[in-house]
């Protein structure tokens, strides 16, 4: 098999049988072979029912059926272990995403590139959704050292070697590209044709910025404390046992002078910070002890001789 695409869809009936046309359109001058993958994330509408119909007079057309809403990084999940292409794309269900794209993404990986993310440079969305969006993609690009302009583009493509390396839950389906990055293989972006929807309404609310906020959190913490957790819980505990101690010695003279030790807030904040530094130390030696005792996540090999 040279080619999976991927598809999640939450209640998409309406423009599935739309885009499986359009997706045999793009591919029907390819000589590979290749399958559709729709990964129904437990659509309330007649969604699988279609895939089914689909599947029933095409057997490319594949499907997998989740009995509740996971969301969309566990059907993608689901989907990359599904399946069975050299080459993996991802996209919408929605038909924003051009099927017309799959043939440029694929070349792009021929020439060697590992993972190839779409770039919606001209996008078809309301402003309450486009300037959250960039405002999002400049701080993953600082964070993670990928320059990139739309992390969160439905349309990516994969070498199949890049799969294993993506951990996908929560909301990490939109730092696929800083995983792969991370782990050392090559990733590029290519500007994709982004159409209006045509059908039904968006599933995102304003809530996705907060949870992608934090998922950039977690994933820069994976990264870079993984391994060393001390470091991390170590040095805030540091600073603020540092920054409790410094009003010790005035107290300590005031205690000797006078043989009064008045509360103040400035011995409040002093004690506190220093329980608090204790408290981080402490969190960070347990964390070394309990990483410890857990097998070291293995490096992404490159090659073997």
């Amino acid at each position: 098999m040279n080619l999976s695409v991927v598809v999640p869809a939450w209640n998409e009936a309406d423009s599935l049988a739309d885009l499986f046309n359009e997706i045999r359109e793009a591919l029907a001058s390819w000589d590979g072979t290749w399958e559709v993958l729709v990964v129904d994330d437990g659509s309330r509408d007649d969604t699988f029912a279609v895939v089914r119909s689909e599947h029933d007079k095409d057997s490319r057309i594949r499907g997998i059926r989740f009995r509740r809403n996971a969301g969309k990084a566990a059907a993608l999940a689901a989907g990359f272990a599904a399946a069975q292409g050299e080459y993996v794309i991802t996209m919408d269900a929605d038909l924003q995403d051009d099927p017309q794209e799959l043939r440029p993404l694929m070349a792009l990986l021929d020439e060697g590139w590992d993972m190839v993310s779409g770039w919606k440079q001209i996008r078809n969305d309301p402003v309450d959704k486009t300037l959250p969006s960039r405002f999002y993609n400049a701080l993953v690009q600082r964070v993670s050292g990928l320059k990139l302009h739309d992390f969160n583009c439905g349309l990516k493509a994969y070498k199949r070697e890049v799969l294993p390396s993506l951990r996908l839950y929560g909301q990490m389906h939109r730092l696929l590209p800083v995983m792969a990055h991370w782990d050392g293989f090559k990733v590029t972006e290519k500007v994709v044709n982004h159409r209006a929807r045509r059908f039904g309404v968006s599933k995102y609310g304003w809530m996705r910025g907060f949870h992608g906020l934090f998922d950039l959190l977690t994933l820069w913490f994976l990264n870079k404390y993984m391994r060393r957790p001390l470091h991390l819980f170590g040095g805030i505990g540091l600073a603020a046992i540092v920054l409790g101690s410094l009003p010790i010695p005035y107290f300590a003279i005031q205690w000797i002078l006078t043989g009064a030790l008045r509360l103040r807030p400035l011995l409040l904040f002093s004690v506190g910070g220093i329980i608090l530094g204790v408290q981080f130390l402490s969190l960070g030696l347990i964390a070394e002890l309990v990483h410890s005792r857990e097998r070291a996540p293995e490096a992404p090999v490159a090659e073997r001789l």
